[in-house]
Order: C-alpha cells, then sequence, then structure tokens
C-alpha cells in the first residue's frame, strides 16, 4: 500500500533558529525573559514584575492587542507601584542634568565662587561667638539639599554621575520614579544631616556621594529580594567603601549616612507586605526624614547654644 506523502516540518519560529533573544524595545540587548502575555522579549529595565512571571511595558499599559482595557488588572512592579511607560530613566536623567548645569556654573569665574558659597554644605561660618554666622545652624537648612547637587573637581562629578547612570537608571525602573525619587532625596538629605551632625561647625561638605552610596544599598536590597547573584553588588560597594576611608579630604560621613539611609528607605519599600504595602512604604519614608530632622535639631541646638 503506497504511502501518503509526508507533510513539511514546519519551520521553526525566529527565535528558535536564534537561541538568543533580544529586547523588543532595546534590540541590542540580549536577554532570556519573555511577557508571560504576549511572550515578546524584555530585558530587565523593561519587564514588570506581575502575580505570575513578569510583563512587557505595552501589556501592562493594555496596548498589546489582548483585549485588556488600559488600567485594568495592571501588574506592579516589586514595590507596588503600576508601571506608566515612557523612559525608564527620566528622573535619573533630570537628576544627571541638574548636577550638570550646577557643576557648569562653577565653572564661570566670579559667578563659580558665589554659587558654591551660596550651595555648600557648611555648619556654622563663622561658628559662634560671631554676633553674625551662617549657614545650616543659621537657618539656611537648604544647604543640607543644594549641596547634594554641587561639585568642584571634573573627576568628583565623573565618577558620581557615572554611577548615578550606571545604578539608579535599573533602580528607577525597578522601583518606579516617585519611590526612586523619595529614595534619592533622603538618602542624600541621610547623608548630609550625618556629616553635619559630625563634622567641625566651618567645615565644608559638597556632592552627590551621599544619595549615590544610598542608591547603592538599595540596589543590594533589591538584589537580595529577586535573589540574584550579591557578589558583583558586595564587590562593587566593597571598593567604594576602601576609597572612602583611604583616600584623604573625602567625606566619609555622606557615605555612610547616604548608605544607611538607602539600605533603610530600601528595606521598607520592597519588603513591604502586600496588604499594607503603602502604609509601611510612608512609614519608612516619613521615619527616615524624622531622624534626619531630628538629627539637624539636635546638632544645630549644640551649635547655637
Amino acid at each position: 500500500m503506497e504511502q501518503p506523502p509526508k507533510s513539511p516540518d514546519p519551520q521553526p519560529a525566529d527565535d528558535a533558529q536564534d537561541p538568543v533573544a533580544h529586547c523588543y524595545r532595546h534590540p541590542g540587548r540580549e536577554t532570556a525573559i519573555r511577557c508571560t502575555r504576549c511572550d515578546k522579549p524584555i530585558c530587565p529595565d523593561c519587564m514588570v514584575s506581575a502575580s505570575v512571571g513578569f510583563q512587557c511595558p505595552d501589556c501592562v499599559r493594555g496596548g498589546s492587542g489582548t483585549g485588556h482595557a488600559p488600567g485594568a488588572n495592571q501588574p506592579r512592579n516589586v514595590v507596588g507601584s503600576v508601571v506608566r511607560g515612557g523612559d525608564p530613566r527620566l528622573v535619573t536623567k533630570i537628576l544627571l542634568a541638574i548636577n550638570l548645569l550646577v557643576f557648569g556654573l562653577t565653572l564661570i569665574p566670579e559667578t563659580g565662587e558665589r554659587v558654591i558659597g551660596e550651595l555648600v554644605l557648611v555648619g556654622a561660618w563663622p561658628p559662634p561667638p560671631y554676633p553674625v554666622f551662617e549657614g545650616v545652624a543659621a537657618g539656611e537648612w537648604y544647604r543640607l539639599v543644594t549641596s547634594m547637587f554641587l561639585h568642584q573637581q571634573v573627576w568628583h562629578i565623573a565618577f558620581n554621575m557615572l554611577s548615578l547612570w550606571w545604578i539608579g537608571g535599573p533602580l528607577e525602573a525597578a522601583l518606579g520614579r516617585t519611590r526612586y525619587l523619595a529614595l534619592y532625596l533622603l538618602s542624600g538629605l541621610a547623608g548630609s544631616a550625618l556629616t553635619y551632625a559630625v563634622s567641625a561647625p566651618e567645615a565644608l561638605s559638597l556632592g552627590a556621594s551621599g544619595a549615590i552610596f544610598g542608591l547603592f544599598g538599595a540596589t543590594a536590597v533589591l538584589m537580595k529580594r529577586m535573589k540574584y547573584d550579591m557578589r558583583p553588588v558586595i564587590a562593587l560597594l566593597v571598593i567604594n567603601l576602601i576609597i572612602t576611608f583611604g583616600v584623604p579630604g573625602i567625606s566619609w560621613t555622606a557615605h555612610i549616612g547616604g548608605l544607611v539611609g538607602g539600605l533603610l528607605l530600601a528595606l521598607g519599600l520592597v519588603y513591604a507586605p502586600k496588604e499594607k504595602r503603602n502604609l509601611v512604604q510612608a512609614g519608612t519614608l516619613g521615619l527616615v526624614f524624622v531622624a534626619v530632622l531630628v538629627t539637624v535639631l539636635v546638632r544645630t541646638a549644640t551649635l547655637v547654644a
């Protein structure tokens, strides 16, 4: 009996021919992760944590043609915020732009000296018993924030901004813009507060290092939560701590204050129980802010007494 001709084997899909898939939004990035809803390959910057697996930004926004209305059952990321799409590094880019703009102002003759004098963190200069002095102790609390965006040396701003881009970008994508910005600013404030608390009244301090170390701490917590290999971030943190304590002129207080602040904030953001997530996260942010406030108030009382 004559056998019927066999149908040709189906051709393998493109992704089967190519064992390495590339993110559909970032073609240059290889990835082994796929959207659980539409099966498109996605990189870590694009993936959104869902109840099962990860989803792509298009599906989160309801724009994948799956029949889900925008905003319906949108999955949330690891800290519970809904991913809105758009540029995943928007806040990081804005922070970079502010730092570079302020640095550019410091390079202008005469203007630069005035900018540094107005924005640098200083406890009280000149310190009491002079009848008139300036600094945080004199009520210029804004210096706790403005000093975070101030740099003098090219190597200083280059190191901080490269760290901000490499670490801040993925962290912003993971935490969402609001929580990421709160983490950055509060970590920087924690570094400023510790510097103000233990440094001499006439000591000057500047730089984004406190906030950057806060991002280091938060990255370690997030990687632990996601069960990633911790060795790279630990090694990077150890190297930075060796530089902190081994190179003269570096404000270790800003680094340690920012690191501790970032660790505490990330623990509250990442490990908050789902049923009380917003309360725990808001409480963590509030407690760190109160700790900064109390530290500044106590130190100011000792300087003006």
